[in-house]
Formats: structure tokens, sequence, C-alpha cells
């Protein structure tokens, strides 16, 4: 018999104040997600309402509501709230700007990260797990793809939820079981492994066909069968029937759910030159006219009991939610500000100019947590001279020059497709003939680290752009002598 025993454990945790919850998920949201949750916020508290600016009794309505606000409840908001990240700021009594509701994109009902979120919903998860699967969800591309590190889901979510790896690996691989399955995979050949992994053992040619995804797909990219049935130790008929098995998953599992065709990007942010100097300035989307309804604040008056009480609370949750959205934006112009002066050579003269820059550089110039950074440009766009970019495309690794000086990998790149732009399509460079390329702009750069720059701008390599090249050509003679 198993011995009983009692035992007494101490155990440190992080708890958050509701209010500061709500900012650092307001925070996190995009455009599209702001608004939704926004409109929720507005159907279940009457204490919400849009602001029509062209209304007479606005302004009256704006005073008594103030007065009746001071009278009944003492906000724990109003003058100076720092959050956990160390960012102060005052808190009002309504916020309001100009009326832009037309401007929200529309991209349909039901999107991949929406199903996600309700499957995540239903499933009985602890709070910190539930808060690793939003993170994850959250860091999806269109195709449903991963592309962040599991050591980024951690940053992400600190220092509010402390948690090691293994923690975010398993959540992950629940998630990947999720309807659709294969999602949040790192590539294709691990998403249709994945699939097959869920399958029933005894489905034909199951066994071969994961075998191919998990450790063979170079040779079924090469369409050399041959070596495959040898490696795999199989037939060439169970080599074509485990390849036509794999041709029926789905290798990009939120395509099903892409509804880019329906949407339009609008900026969160304007970087301009203003007296020499980039400056960032909000989008006046940004301000949802949105402002505290001084008819049911002014029944605090005259309710008592329960009503009253509720009042209060509905209130207390219109202001706490009115000061989020203050403290959004500025910390969205803050952190916008740092980058536009960071990388004002790009902005001026090109990707060739990028310099190297990491949320820990953005994080000490704001004041800020580094998690409070990534959150503050995933998903935010900023509209520049040069084009409309999300605020993470601004970040970038570093790369050693000959002399010790350090470029970013943006740049690198860039310098990677003009010298393949300008290659002789009959003879393309190698990616060591790129390597030493580079050395004569003084760029050291490994053959590998070419290699991985290449595949990440879907350029070719040397052997298929030559291929590529003699077809062209090829067909450029066949219709000359037609």
């Amino acid at each position: 018999m198993v011995a009983q025993r009692l035992q007494l454990k101490l155990k440190q945790q992080l708890s958050l104040a509701p209010q500061l919850q709500q900012a650092i998920k307001l925070l996190q949201l995009n455009r599209l997600e702001l608004k939704d949750y926004l409109q929720q916020a507005l159907e279940e508290n009457p204490l919400l309402e849009y602001q029509d600016l062209g209304a007479e009794s606005a302004g009256d309505a704006d005073t008594e509501a103030d007065a009746a606000t001071d009278e009944y409840l003492e906000d724990p908001l109003a003058g100076e709230w720092d959050d956990a990240d160390g960012f102060s700021i005052t808190g009002s009594g309504d916020f309001s700007a100009g009326d832009r509701q037309d401007q929200w994109a529309d991209t349909g009902s039901d999107s991949l990260q929406t199903h996600l979120l309700w499957q995540i919903n239903l499933t009985p998860l602890s709070a910190t797990d539930e808060a690793i699967a939003q993170a994850i969800v959250f860091a999806l591309n269109e195709d449903g793809y991963l592309l962040d590190s599991v050591d980024d889901i951690r940053n992400s979510l600190a220092p509010d939820i402390l948690v090691e790896a293994d923690e975010v690996t398993a959540v992950l691989h629940r998630l990947q079981r999720m309807e659709p399955v294969g999602v949040a995979t790192r590539s294709p050949a691990e998403c249709l492994a994945v699939q097959l992994e869920t399958m029933s053992v005894d489905t034909p040619h199951r066994h071969s066909a994961l075998q191919i995804a998990s450790k063979h797909m170079h040779l079924l990219e090469k369409g050399d069968r041959r070596k495959l049935a040898q490696v795999i130790g199989v037939d060439r008929d169970e080599i074509s029937q485990a390849i036509s098995l794999l041709q029926s998953l789905e290798p990009r599992p939120g395509a099903r759910y892409d509804n880019r065709h329906n949407e339009y990007l609008v900026p969160d942010v304007y970087l301009r030159q203003h007296e020499g100097d980039w400056v960032a300035s909000l989008s006046p989307d940004s301000h949802p006219n949105i402002r505290l309804n001084g008819y049911y604040v002014s029944l605090m008056r005259s309710v008592k009991g329960d009503d009253k009480g509720y009042l209060k609370g509905r209130l207390q949750e219109a202001r706490w939610l009115l000061n989020s959205l203050e403290l959004r934006n500025r910390t969205l112009l803050a952190v916008s500000n740092q980058i536009a002066q960071h990388q004002s050579g790009f902005l001026e003269r090109g990707e060739k100019f990028m310099q190297p820059l990491i949320l820990k550089e953005i994080a000490a110039a704001t004041g800020l947590h580094e998690s409070t950074v990534s959150r503050a440009t995933t998903r935010k766009y900023a509209l520049t001279p040069r084009g409309l970019f999300e605020l993470k495309y601004f970040f970038s690794s570093h790369v050693r020059t000959l002399d010790g000086r350090a470029i970013s990998a943006t740049a690198v790149k860039a310098y990677i497709q003009e010298i393949i732009g300008r290659e002789a399509p009959a003879s393309p460079l190698s990616d060591q003939a790129l390597s030493d390329k580079l050395r004569e702009h003084g760029i050291r750069v490994a053959r590998r680290t070419v290699a991985k720059y290449r595949e990440s701008l879907g350029i070719l390599s040397s052997t298929q752009r030559r291929r590529a090249a003699k077809l062209q050509t090829d067909s450029y003679r066949a219709e000359s002598a037609e």
C-alpha cells in the first residue's frame, strides 16, 4: 500500500490586475480584432457609446458624464498608473477622435485564428496553457505555419507569464492536432508528418509516407523515386502509392481560411520626415471615437441598491477600457518613433541601409519590456515613403563585416538579390560564389547562411536557375522555329 503524506510547498505566482490584463490584450490585437473587441464592449456595457461629433449636445454630455463619474466613482486609473512595463499614463474621463469607422477592413466571417481560438476555448486547458496556445495562434502566418521559435513564444509571454520550453512544446503539439490538423507546424514536411501521425496505423501506405515526410523530402523534391525505394526498403509501387497519399494531404493548413482576397491593409502609423528627423504619427483610425454614456452615468444619482452597484461596476469597466486604449496608442507611438529613428537609413535610401535592430534595443530606449515591444509590433503596419511594412519588418539580426562592423540580415539579402539580378542566366552563381561576391563588398557570410537567405527570398538554387534558363531558351527557339 502506498503511504500517504501531507506536504507543504511554497509557490510564487504573478497575478495581474484586471485593468493591466486588458491593456496587454488590447496591445496585441490588430486593427480588425480591436474593432470586434470594442464592438462587443459597446454591446455589453451601457456606459459606453460611439461619440457623434456632430451632435450639439456632445460637449454637455461629456461634462455631465465627467461630473457624475467624479461624484460616484474614484477611478483607480486616474492620475498616474504604472503598468508592469514601467509605462505611465494619465487617466481621463473619455476618449474620442474623428469618425473613421468605414475604414475597417472586411476579412470574412471565420478566419483561421477565430477557428482555432474557438477550439481552444472549448478545450480543458489551464490558464497558463491557454495563454501559451493563444500566443502561438497569434504568431501564425496566413498559411497556418508557425514562424516563431519556442523561445520567441516564451519571450512574448514574459514577464506576465513565465513558462519553460517544454511547456510551450507540449501545448504546441496539442495545437497541431486541432482542426485543421498540421496547423502551427514549421514546414510543409512537418505539416504532412503530423497529418499522417493522426491517421489510423492501419492506413495503407501510411508508414512509407511518414518516412518520406519525416526524413526524405529532399529526395521527393528531386523526384528520385528509385533512391526513395532504396533507402526506405520498399518497391517502386509502394513509393508511388505513398506519394499519392502525401499528395492527398493539405500542405497549407490555413489555405481554406485564407481570406486575403477580401482584405486590405490600413496603416496603424505613418513614418514621415519632419525638419530633418523621422517621426511617427498614429493613423486617425487608431482613435475609435468611444466615450462614456452621459445618460447612464447620470442615472447613478437617482438609482439605489443593486442597480446602482451594477452601474458603478460597468463604469469601472468602461474607464479601464478607455485608459487601456490610451495606453495602447502611447505605447505604439513610442515604439514607432524609436523604430523610425533607428531605421532612418532604410527610410531614406532603401534595404541596403537597414540597420541591425533587436527588440531589446527598442525596449531600452522606451523603458518598456521586450514582450511589450513584441506585442506592439506584431500585425501593426507602418506607411513609409518606401511602402507599407509590418513593424516587425524593421527588426533584423546582424552579420559582421570584414572590418568588424555590423550589417543587418535585410541588407545582406538586398545585396544577394542585386548580385543574382546581374548574373548571366546561363551561368548562375553558386552559393559559394555568392559568398565570395559578398566578401568583395566587405561582408563575411558563410555559404550555408547565403543559402538560407537565398531560400527566404524565394530564389532557386544555381542548378535550378540554370535549368529554368535552359527551358526558357529552348522554348524561345521552338517558338522561333515555328
